[in-house]
């Protein structure tokens, strides 16, 4: 395979990971969204992949030996996320088609493939956790399922390899993303410390208590990267996360002593993130200006929503990797220190102040 990518949302924090692993590794580089920006080694290419002759337009001159799809639209309920992410991705394949360069697709998604989509999330009959690839699609109408179908058909029509990467929530780094945990917590701390108020987890029991995972968006990457350039590993669904495993009861303390405050004593009850920072909009603006932050909107930073949903489940959620193991991918990050590396970054690039 020669070394030419497409990165579909580059700006997002799966996306820009992505970019910065395969210009590392002396790929050439296109990343697109609607707002590409500039990213180092990576040539921007703007279009809407809900407009076809937009997306067609803007890779007509490019030929990507892989493509990696790692873009999403929420939308307001599960059958407008199918119709538009399924679109999505059938644009951006008719729009390579003529070319016919494409070897590997990579398609990222997640893990609702076994909780189910927002509007039935961790609710019915669920899968054993851990969860495993082999485990099918719950019955129920999901996006994930309707952008592997995409991908299908277009693999079986164009003849490329492909592969399905099904992250837990992921750490790393990216304005204006719909689900973004870690800079989330990040900017909650930052508050709690501003204001003085606790520091609370605002989940469920079975989560504070149970085994949990995560995934840096690095790992995610390597991963991505290792499936292109691994035959045995085409045409494959691998879940990909840290390699550790741990409880919120040991975490959340951790996350505090980052931030220099102490970690509220759980009392057995959820603290919705979107309750608690509900009215924190003019605060961060505040801080903001008081330290010369990067953004003062606090939406462009938060999805308390996101967190909520993750830190809310009923259930514990642990992801076995024992697929790609076997398959020789090898590479490990652990959780605290991934949380600990965006801090450190965010504070870098200005975007929370300094401990």
């Amino acid at each position: 395979m020669s070394r030419t990518a497409l990165v579909a949302g580059v700006t997002g924090i799966q996306g820009s990971a992505t970019a910065e692993r395969l210009v590392d590794e002396g790929w050439t580089v296109y990343g697109l969204a609607r707002n590409p920006g500039r990213q180092e080694g990576v040539t921007p290419i703007a279009a809407d992949l809900l407009d076809p002759a937009s997306v067609a337009s803007a890779v007509k001159d490019i030929r990507p030996d892989a493509l990696f799809l790692t873009t999403w639209l929420r939308q307001d309920t599960e059958a407008e996320n199918i119709r538009v992410n399924s679109a999505m991705v059938r644009n951006l394949f008719d729009a390579l088609r003529p070319g016919g360069s494409l070897a590997h697709v990579a398609l990222v998604t997640g893990l609702k493939h076994y909780l189910g989509p927002f509007e039935a999330y961790g609710k019915g009959t669920l899968p054993q956790t851990p969860f495993r690839e082999e485990q099918g699609r719950l019955d129920v109408a999901n996006f994930y399922y309707a952008q592997e179908d995409e991908l299908f058909a277009a693999a079986a029509k164009d003849g490329f390899s492909w592969s399905i990467h099904r992250p837990h929530t992921v750490i790393g780094k990216a304005v204006g993303n719909a689900m973004n945990m870690g800079t989330t917590l990040a900017v909650y701390a930052t508050i709690c410390r501003e204001t003085g108020r606790p520091f609370r987890f605002p989940g469920s029991a079975a989560q504070w208590n149970g085994l949990t995972d995560m995934t840096d968006a690095r790992q995610l990457a390597a991963q991505l990267l290792w499936a292109a350039e691994t035959p045995a590993a085409r045409n494959e669904a691998f879940n990909i996360v840290n390699g550790d495993v741990f409880r919120w009861s040991w975490m959340w303390p951790r996350l505090a002593g980052w931030f220099g405050i102490e970690a509220a004593d759980f009392d057995g009850t959820g603290h919705p993130l979107e309750d608690q920072m509900q009215d924190d909009a003019a605060v961060w603006r505040t801080i903001a200006a008081r330290e010369g932050l990067a953004e003062p909107e606090l939406a462009r930073l938060a999805s308390p929503w996101h967190t909520d949903a993750d830190l809310g489940r009923p259930i514990e959620v642990v992801t076995d990797m024992s697929k790609s193991r076997k398959l020789g991918f090898a590479a490990y990050q652990p959780t605290d220190e991934a949380f600990f590396d965006l801090f450190e970054r965010l504070v870098a690039d200005r975007i929370i102040p300094a401990a």
